[in-house]
């Protein structure tokens, strides 16, 4: 396993480099905007539900835009290097901002930029690797994306901690944006094949309907078990609920990240070789388990623990297996076409799915809420049984 790991492409381990350094920089920034918003801004809740929702709408249109125009232009680097430079410029500038509004526009350019390079960062980390090596290529993607997920929220609180002024910690930002822009600028496209007759005429409006059918019955499993995916703030407000003091629920959510982390190239990488319909089977259903735990049951200390350490477990079993499954089942000159419309179906769901359980939540309770959610995960683990069959595409780079 671990010459495998040693083995793969340079550019597997500049992408995951890259999404280390920026995903500190950006979890560093994102549990300080409630603070700054309120404390600075003076403004409320709704205003930055307003952002937040303004920018994560853009950001998944634009997965889904930027993966149709790869496929066309047959270039990835362009869109990566511009999406980490408008982070390099839009997150210093938030020591700087006097309203709310000005906050929105930071916050809209930050997710322009995240929207344009995620499906062409993820369509040249499929094109880098062959299907033997697919899942783990992307789960070590994922393990160092989790790395900065763990690594951002501890040194933010270490600056604060420090004394340091918010400004000033926003305005550091700089340093890790320049250092992604200059990383992106070092990447190699690898030779890719000539585009299929029909993929020039791939418009923004042309759908997925080039797409195999096979994939596109993907999207409505990844789609029906986004539905159930709300927000993770919710099981930090259940954990809240459960007794978690509220100093400790970011430890508990970095320990998720943690888990993650250490998981996802293994788990990741057994995708290869028992292949991916099983490892999501498996996955869909821990999340079905956690989810009716966590509402039907009253687990603390120790026990409440565990399950959110057997949620990162989830997370480490199906981030970076779904992602090598869209390039499985894509034909490469469709690639960055298969990642737009996976990366914005998920992100697309996200409010919906929060809606729903949030009305589910505040209405009937937690128990009716995340027995929604464990229903979609296991309504979407029989259509991924039904739907795509063992073959070699969904059963490992053997076919077994």
């Amino acid at each position: 396993m671990w010459q495998t790991i040693r083995a793969l492409p340079r550019t597997v381990w500049l992408i995951g480099l890259i999404s280390l350094i920026n995903d500190s920089a950006s979890e560093l920034v994102y549990p300080l905007v409630p603070l700054y918003l309120t404390s600075v801004l003076m403004a409320g809740p709704r205003a930055l539900g307003l952002i937040e929702g303004i920018a994560e709408a853009t950001a998944s249109l634009l997965k889904w835009v930027s993966g149709v125009v790869v496929d066309r232009t047959r270039r990835s680097k362009p869109w990566i290097v511009v999406g980490y430079g408008l982070a390099a410029l839009g997150r210093p500038l938030i020591a700087w901002v006097t309203s709310w509004p000005a906050l929105l526009a930071i916050r809209f350019a930050d997710r322009v930029g995240k929207g344009l390079r995620t499906s062409p960062r993820d369509a040249l980390l499929a094109a880098s690797v062959g299907a033997d090596r697919r899942g783990l290529a992307f789960g070590v993607h994922r393990a160092m994306d989790n790395a900065g997920a763990v690594i951002g929220p501890l040194l933010a609180a270490a600056l604060l901690a420090s004394g340091m002024p918010l400004r000033e910690v926003f305005l550091w930002t700089w340093v890790p944006a320049l250092v992604c822009v200059a990383l992106a600028l070092a990447l190699r496209e690898p030779a890719t094949p000539a585009p299929a007759p029909n993929v020039a005429q791939i418009g923004l409006g042309s759908g997925g309907a080039a797409l195999p059918p096979v994939f596109r019955r993907y999207l409505v499993i990844v789609a029906l078990f986004a539905l159930g995916n709300s927000s993770n703030m919710f099981l930090l407000l259940r954990a809240s609920e459960l007794g978690v003091p509220q100093a400790q629920i970011p430890l508990l959510w970095a320990a998720v990240s943690f888990i993650a982390m250490v998981l996802s190239v293994p788990l990741s990488g057994l995708s290869d070789r028992i292949g991916r319909r099983r490892l999501l089977l498996m996955g869909y259903g821990a999340y079905a388990l956690f989810y009716l735990a966590m509402g039907l049951s009253n687990p603390t200390g120790v026990w409440l623990v565990g399950w959110f350490a057997f949620y990162g477990i989830f997370l480490a079993a199906t981030e970076g297996v779904e992602k090598a499954l869209v390039a499985d089942l894509a034909p490469a000159q469709l690639r960055g076409t298969a990642f737009g419309w996976f990366n914005m179906t998920t992100g697309a769901m996200l409010l919906p799915a929060s809606f729903v359980f949030g009305l589910l939540y505040e209405h009937a309770g937690a128990g009716p809420a995340f027995a929604f959610s464990a229903g979609c995960a296991l309504a979407a683990g029989a259509l991924l049984w039904r739907w795509l069959p063992r073959t070699g595409a969904t059963a490992g780079a053997s076919g077994r």
